[in-house]
């Protein structure tokens, strides 16, 4: 475990585990040159989440990736996330260039050079596969952010990655049903990325309740820019809870408020009815018709 400028650096227990059977196998000049690349991209996450004055808390280094720890993921706009997250692939794709140049060069023999490209080549495309915490799935839960309400894109995102983490276990076990071997390395993986979002799915109702409780950082973003409220309406009497989970990531919300005329009766500002939500002590009975 490394602290370097206020960001802590550490090995996910499964690395280690890598590391030690590397050492008893005679491959720890191939895993040195995984973590390696691993490590440079996982530096492309930081550097550029620094650029948009992010705040990295932790970063756990895994073998086919990182995962980065950030308040900030969820208080930035989207496209800033979005490019967070491609920064690592992005990495993998300038490492390859910089390999074959270096084989152009005739500072690079063949071999090392294909093996080199192979494992940048594989921890870049595994990376974008639409699963969390992969880069993939943070670039398409960023990218669903700009059409769809924030509670939404955290449950679109976790059942995609359950249902990709899925079908990767079944992709890692086919090869038996064939009288082959199977990759025991992606299953390995997929029972990985599967736990992970199941715990995800679970903690979503606490990333949620974090969204709201970051709003109003957002909200002194928005009233410095002079934008635009989005409006959001509601009947009188629905549920607080119903109503905050239309809010979208990028969009600062009017709730205007109907009556059993279909008429106007109130207009709220989002901040109001956030502060309303938490006031309540049954936040979960709290509606519109008694705030």
């Amino acid at each position: 475990m490394i602290n370097w400028r206020g960001t802590v650096y550490s090995l996910h227990p499964l690395f280690i585990l890598m590391l030690g059977m590397a050492a008893l196998t005679g491959y720890i000049l191939e895993l040195l040159t995984l973590f390696s690349i691993v490590l440079i991209h996982e530096l492309g996450h930081v550097v550029a989440a620094r650029m948009f004055g992010w705040s990295i808390t932790e970063v756990k280094l895994l073998p086919f990736g990182g995962v980065a720890e950030t308040e900030d993921g969820s208080l930035a706009p989207a496209w800033q996330e979005w490019i967070v997250a491609m920064a690592g692939p992005l990495q993998n794709g300038i490492m390859i260039a910089a390999a074959l140049f270096f084989q152009h060069a005739g500072w690079w023999n063949d071999t090392w050079t294909e093996d080199f490209i192979r494992a940048n080549a594989f921890i870049g495309l595994f990376n974008l596969l639409p699963i969390l915490p992969l880069d993939g799935g943070r670039m398409l839960q960023a990218a669903c952010s700009f059409w769809l309400s924030y509670h939404r894109t955290l449950l679109l995102g976790a059942w995609i990655s359950l249902g990709c983490s899925v079908l990767m276990a079944i992709f890692s076990i086919y090869p038996l049903l064939m009288g082959e071997r199977m990759n025991l390395n992606v299953f390995a993986l997929s029972l990985f990325l599967l736990w992970s979002n199941w715990i995800e799915q679970r903690n979503l109702p606490y990333r949620f309740v974090r969204f709201l409780m970051h709003r109003p950082v957002r909200l002194r973003q928005w009233e410095r820019r002079v934008s635009l409220g989005r409006p959001i309406v509601t009947q009188s009497g629905r549920p607080l809870s119903m109503v905050v989970r239309l809010f979208r990531r990028d969009s600062y919300h009017f709730i205007y408020v109907m009556g059993e005329s279909g008429r106007i009766q109130r207009v709220i500002p989002e901040q109001q009815l956030i502060d309303a939500f938490f006031d309540d002590p049954t936040p979960g009975d709290a509606n519109i018709g008694r705030n």
